[in-house]
């Protein structure tokens, strides 16, 4: 299907900019950004996979390492992990977490092929114009039988609620990263064409933990934000 364009749906309009240089900006307060709700909450509720017969994993786009420290208190084993921006990636160091990390971009890591048993992303896919590369990737980097579990935005949220991922610089300035729009549809085949299978889907809604946060939330509940696709090579 033909890749959607998510500016008809952007409600705030911020100055855009690109991932390495936004989240390069974001670092430094991004912990204190992003909520657990919207990804490890989801990474809890899966079922297909078991965490802690995990030998080898890899953590696509690891940012500061919050999917990297869930992973390693449930038992993965050995971890990789890549981001493409250096000033996340020192977070990601100073929890101890990671065996290797790199530099780069997710859809060409220089990890070698079948090498994992798992590979996990969150929270990047919007970033990519297509999500074709993503899955090839994550597919050459598994074993078989190995697992991909993509945490990404839900398309519902960002067609309803016309959010993008943004951030606020130290003067105030709010700055969208480039954001594209995914549907499922999309990931459905972007996944078959590499090669794997689809084994679970979670949906993350807008609940009360959520509104407990952000009260402004609460004409927003129940409208899914994130979701969670499991794939098995």
């Amino acid at each position: 299907m033909p890749v959607m364009d998510f500016s008809p749906f952007d409600q705030r309009n911020y100055p855009v900019t690109d991932a390495a240089s936004g989240y390069g900006e974001w670092a430094r307060t991004y912990e204190s950004s992003v909520r657990d709700a919207m990804d490890l909450r989801l990474l809890a509720r899966v079922t297909a996979v078991d965490w802690s017969g995990v030998s080898d994993a890899v953590d696509l786009a690891c940012g500061t390492g919050r999917v990297g420290a869930w992973l390693k208190a449930r038992g993965v084993g050995r971890l990789d992990g890549q981001d493409i921006t250096p000033a996340m990636l020192e977070g990601a160091r100073a929890r101890g977490v990671y065996d290797g990390l790199v530099v780069g971009d997710l859809r060409a890591t220089p990890f070698a092929a079948a090498s994992y048993d798992l590979a996990t992303s969150s929270l990047v896919d919007e970033h990519l114009a297509g999500l074709a590369p993503m899955y090839a990737e994550a597919a050459r980097l598994l074993r078989p039988g190995g697992w991909f579990v993509n945490v990404g935005m839900h398309p519902q949220f960002m067609t309803t609620v016309g959010m993008p991922t943004h951030y606020h610089r130290e003067d105030g300035e709010a700055i969208t990263i480039e954001t594209h729009l995914h549907t499922f549809e999309e990931h459905v085949e972007a996944g078959m064409a590499a090669g794997l299978r689809l084994v679970e889907v979670r949906e993350g809604l807008i609940d009360d933990g959520f509104i407990a946060e952000k009260p402004k939330w609460e004409k927003l509940r129940g409208t899914p934000i994130t979701m969670a696709v499991v794939w098995k090579k």
